[in-house]
């Protein structure tokens, strides 16, 4: 099994975790890139690198004829799939197999079994590894299905087989919904997966996410690493994860974890796997899924055992036998990991596209952060929409969770929103502090958080970013001296007016060359040109974060992050805002519906065309009664952010 040149058939931050843990080996790597990543991180740093097609990934990322074939031009001789795209198709690991390449993973048998929720149910059964009461049987016609469910009863979890993700997931609390939800969840998951075969559960009310790393090897040996707790979770997809649990003690860790091997054993797994399970309030646990892959949240784990789980992959996938046993697993201090995604939570969890324009990761004793960002780097609407991962490591939970916030709050992220100030609000959160969050803590006891709603900037950065303007000037290049505005009268016979922006609101800020008049009692002590300042509010003297593109000005006070517009010469602003007719582009995507043709009447909150993007649909409105002035783009086309898809005359006031 030996190999020597690994392609990592992936991109982001998990290929850039590969390669180092790969190249710290001995290894020589091959990154592979779409031709919108040509520029990324991953790319710079693998030893070569090889184009496999355009953006899209069905013609990249999930071509793998183009995988292959770049490893037969590279000369690799193992590939490693990181987590999405191909990593759990039996397939492609077939594929690799024919063509004489190593794929770093488990045996095909074994991912294919795994890779169905119906099937590794009924293993898991056989193997005597405990499970949700539910049906997983062949029969799938909408007259078993209903009477299937109703012998289940109430509360229903109705379930995609194939996939993941939270797609083709359905929760049923009323009887009579049972039929219409089947159906929805069997196109969903027609759509996502191509197989709509669907299993039924009885839904844990508030349970615990909880998952057990297992690792086997060639050798017979199989062992677990320990628990993550993932509970923190919104649709489906996890938030927040640490290790241990807080709901975990030895015994039950015991018993999980001698689950998980059982599990493991009984698909004969080799290489790093997660078996997920639902952890009831009474202590009882149930088998959910098995994972069979390395998981996004693998460095919590890597860090209370002092192991480098990508060097174990790698090593066993060479033939070598596991570095430990489990009585040489030892589990040490505690950690916790956020997921950094270009989103907005306070628009329904909206991605984002556009251009990183500044990118700094916290650093500090007990923080990691692996990305694949650089400054310049494009978000595009092809992938997903996570940037990197923030992880904390602390002798205790608190002290973990403390630097965590602290690691959130100074990560710096200029050009497009991200969801820093979610995180830090889960983070502080009294629930989640106490360690006793559940699936159900987003949508319950977070439910109302600010965070989740639009920010309303303070009056301090208002006055903030007015002086920071006024300083800067047009240009951009701010006055380090700290005596004076650009562009401002000394005669004192006035001062000038700056009409600034931030979301919807407008305000109207006036300066003299002494600063503010009127305004909140900030005093800039210092720029710098490299994104730094101090000012002092209420004689208090803080550091913030600032970048400036031509009229727009982005500020980061911790994990609060605005940006301010410009707008004093800019007659008529405003004419784009709410009502104005103008159907724009939220993001970079392709449109997959347009519902309107010139002439047609339409009403405000009419959706007018539907644009799928980072793998979601979102609907677009009409932001105003009136008549359809203009169609600009069509059903199938790739459209850019702030395009505008659709004109419509505003009727009469």
């Amino acid at each position: 099994m030996s190999f020597e040149k690994i392609l990592i058939a992936n991109r982001g931050e998990i290929a850039c975790r590969v390669i180092a843990s790969a190249q710290s080996l001995g290894y020589r790597t091959v990154a592979v890139f779409s031709e919108a990543d040509a520029g990324a991180r991953h790319v710079t740093l693998a030893d070569e690198a090889v184009c496999i097609g355009p953006a899209t990934a069905a013609h990249s990322y999930l071509n793998s004829e183009a995988l292959l074939d770049a490893c037969r031009r590279s000369g690799a001789d193992a590939v490693h799939p990181g987590y999405g795209f191909l990593s759990e198709n039996a397939d492609f690991a077939e594929a690799c197999a024919a063509a004489g390449v190593t794929f770093i993973g488990p045996p095909p048998p074994a991912i294919r079994l795994m890779g169905s929720k119906r099937l590794s149910k009924i293993a898991m059964q056989d193997a005597g590894v405990p499970c949700v009461p539910g049906y997983q049987g062949e029969a799938q016609d909408d007259d078993t299905l209903i009477r299937e469910a109703e012998r289940v009863g109430l509360p229903l979890m109705i379930k995609a087989s194939a996939g993941g993700g939270g797609r083709g997931m359905r929760v049923v609390t009323n009887a009579a919904d049972i039929g219409a939800q089947l159906k929805s969840a069997r196109q969903e998951a027609k759509s996502s997966f191509g197989n709509d075969e669907l299993i039924l559960e009885r839904a844990v009310i508030n349970p615990r996410h909880v998952e057990i790393q297992v690792f086997g090897d060639r050798h017979g040996q199989v062992i677990h690493l320990g628990e993550r707790d993932c509970s923190v979770q919104r649709r489906h997809q996890k938030v927040v994860e640490e290790a241990p649990s807080p709901a975990v003690d030895e015994a039950l860790r015991a018993r999980m974890g001698e689950a998980a091997v059982n599990a493991a054993r009984a698909c004969d797994y080799v290489g790093a796997g997660t078996v997920e399970f639902l952890l009831a309030e009474d202590g009882d646990f149930y088998f959910l899924e098995m994972n069979t892959r390395l998981q996004v949240e693998h460095p919590v784990t890597e860090l209370i055992t002092g192991q480098d789980l990508v060097a174990w992959q790698l090593r066993v996938a060479a033939g070598e036998p596991l570095p430990l046993s489990q009585e040489q697993v030892t589990l040490s201090g505690h950690a916790m990991e956020v997921r950094l995604y270009a989103e907005d939570p306070a628009r329904n969890y909206l991605p984002q596209t556009g251009t990183v324009a500044r990118w700094r990761p916290a650093t500090g004793d007990g923080v990691r952060v692996d990305h694949g960002l650089v400054d310049g780097a494009e978000v595009g609407s092809h992938y997903d929409p996570m940037l990197a991962k923030i992880i904390a490591f602390g002798a205790s939970r608190d002290e973990a969770r403390r630097r965590l916030i602290r690691a959130v709050e100074d990560t710096e992220l200029m050009g497009l929103d991200d969801n820093r100030r979610f995180l830090a609000a889960i983070l502080r959160h009294p629930r989640f502090a106490a360690g006793q969050a559940t699936t159900a803590f987003i949508g319950g006891d977070f439910a109302d958080d600010p965070a989740l709603r639009p920010l309303a900037p303070p009056d301090a950065l208002w006055g903030l970013a007015a002086l920071l303007l006024g300083r800067t000037g047009s240009s951009g290049r701010p006055d380090t001296n700290g005596r004076g505005y650009a562009g401002w009268h000394s005669s004192g016979l006035g001062a000038q007016p700056l009409v600034l922006t931030a979301g919807e609101e407008e305000r109207t800020l006036y300066l003299t060359p002494s600063g503010l008049r009127d305004g909140p009692a900030v005093t800039l002590e210092h720029v710098d040109g490299d994104g730094g300042l101090v000012a002092t509010l209420d004689g208090v003297r803080r550091h913030y974060r600032w970048w400036r593109d031509g009229d727009q000005l982005w500020l980061q006070d911790g994990s609060l992050r605005v940006v301010f517009e410009d707008r004093t010469h800019r007659a008529g602003a405003g004419a784009d805002g709410p009502g104005s007719g103008r159907i724009q582009a939220p993001m970079d995507g392709a449109l997959t519906e347009v519902t309107v043709a010139t002439g047609d009447r339409v009403t405000r909150g009419q959706v007018i065309a539907v644009l799928e993007a980072m793998k979601m649909e979102h609907s677009l409105s009409a932001d105003c009664d009136g008549v359809v002035e203009a169609v600009n783009a069509t059903a199938g086309d790739q459209v850019r952010r702030q395009q505008v898809l659709v004109t419509v005359t505003p009727d009469a006031p």
